[in-house]
């Protein structure tokens, strides 16, 4: 029964963001760049970071990234044992962009962008950053839903994916470290002496 409730509240749900879709040529533009480009946004700011003199600003980048993998290890492990249909494979509403017919949950792009946030929020010389890439992660999941790729349900279930493997990785920082150092390191020696040039 309750299942049953969830299933059509999700319906429900979905049906009331995407019919917004195909109405406005704008909307729909903007809705189908952050669902497809907004991740990229994530990358371009470690990055930053990772170039960052500080010392601390590439191991928060290194924390970042081994919540992101494993996060997306999560979802790998879960849409393997639980399938559940894109609301186009059941003929629901209208799709922006085109996807092959996989498993819906949860939402790889917004695990991804997700744990990345919750992560830098977790450091004081992140949290801004973080709570603003927490905002856009969010709205880059929604805009999935817009365009008729993933049901509410699928955002949410990243969001709990990406606290989950931030809380992992952050409650390990202390034994990362040394991974940390031998990456930096390494790191330092390859581009160290070029750096010094430039």
């Amino acid at each position: 029964m309750l299942s049953k409730i969830t299933s059509n509240l999700n319906i429900h749900l979905f049906n009331y963001i995407n019919h917004f879709a195909g109405i406005n040529h704008i909307l729909d533009n903007l809705a189908i760049i952050t669902a497809k480009y907004l991740f990229a946004v994530f990358i371009l700011w470690l990055a930053y970071l990772w170039f960052k003199k500080k010392k601390e600003y590439k191991s928060i980048t290194l924390y970042s990234t081994y919540s992101a993998i494993l996060g997306l290890l999560f979802n790998f492990l879960i849409s393997s044992l639980y399938f559940h249909p894109r609301p186009f494979m059941l003929h629901l509403g209208k799709l922006l962009i085109q996807h092959p017919p996989e498993t819906s949950f949860p939402s790889d792009h917004t695990t991804f962008m997700l744990s990345i946030a919750f992560m830098l929020i977790y450091f004081r010389e992140t949290r801004i950053s973080g709570i603003i890439l927490s905002i856009f992660g969010l709205i880059g999941g929604f805009s999935r839903v817009y365009c008729g790729l993933h049901f509410p349900l699928d955002i949410i279930g990243s969001l709990a994916v990406a606290l989950s493997s931030s809380l992992i990785i952050f409650s390990l920082k202390d034994k990362l470290k040394r991974l940390n150092r031998i990456i930096i390191n390494l790191y330092n020696r390859i581009f160290g002496k070029k750096g010094k040039r430039m």
